[in-house]
Order: C-alpha cells, then structure tokens, then sequence
C-alpha cells in the first residue's frame, strides 16, 4: 500500500525578488528552495506550512495563500511526497539563518536554478506568474526526472 507523506513547501515573494534557503541539512541538502517540511499530526496543511516557515527562516507569515500541489515518486521508493506549495509576501521579522537552512533574496531574473532541484524549472515560471499549477514528478536518485506531467489548473486537486 502506497502512503503519501504530506509536505508544505512556502515561497515567499515581494514585487521582484523570491526569499529561498541553501538546505543546510538532510532531504534536499546543498540545494537552495523554498520553505517548508512535515505536516505533523494534528496539524493543517497551512498550520503546518506556517510553522515550518517560522522555524526555517524567522519569517511569520500574514497570509499565505496555496498556488501548486505536486506529487513526487522517487523510483525504488514506495511512498509518494504531496507538496502544498503556498506563497505569500505579507510577513513579520526579518530573515534569519537557522539549523537547517540560509536564507537570501534572489531576483525573479536570477533563480539559481543550477543549485535547485531539477522539477524546480519546470513549476517556477507558473510560479512567477501567480497561477496554479498541479504536477506529478517521478525521479530517478534526486537529479534525474524520468518522467513528469505538469500544468497550470483553475483550481487544486481536493
């Protein structure tokens, strides 16, 4: 039986500029990305993605609102990865480095995507545009995508 593993994924965003974290630790280290993690029990999916905002970045949130939900297979591995996406850019404090990850601004026209991971530049400009988006992403290790779908939707999968 195949059990999802619900993430949040939260990317912050002013007029020109995208807040991302260099990973400094376990799933994803050495790539910089968006906010984000578990959903633990008892949490919401936007509890969740607020929380985790907090503990990685400083950040607290206003209001985020959710813009993609993809779903991620790594071959070999039977549990698929559900990541909320949420953006928002209304938040209090200032970015600050933790544990696990180092927050810098990157302008829209400069996304490192060399040191992100592979899906990254396929989702991102739907992103930036700030439309929905719904995909499924199958890897091969964390930097072959063997296959994948991916488009922009009117409303999020339920």
């Amino acid at each position: 039986m195949v059990v999802n593993k619900v993430l949040t994924l939260v990317m912050i965003r002013e007029a020109r500029r995208v807040l991302l974290g260099m990973k400094k630790r376990g799933f994803g280290q050495g790539r910089w990305n968006g906010f984000g993690g578990k959903v633990e029990q008892g949490e919401t999916i936007l509890q969740g993605a607020l929380r985790e905002l907090h503990e990685e970045s400083g950040l607290t949130a206003r209001h985020l609102t959710e813009i993609g939900r993809l779903v991620f297979r790594f071959e070999g591995d039977p549990q698929l990865l559900e990541v909320h996406v949420f953006t928002g850019s209304t938040y209090s404090g200032e970015p600050v480095e933790t544990d696990e990850m180092r927050p810098c601004w990157f302008p829209v026209d400069k996304i490192p995507f060399d040191k992100m991971w592979p899906d990254d530049k396929l989702w991102f400009p739907i992103f930036l545009e700030g439309k929905l988006f719904s995909g499924e992403f199958t890897f091969e290790g964390h930097d072959k995508i063997l296959d994948y779908t991916l488009s922009q939707v009117k409303k999020l999968p339920m």
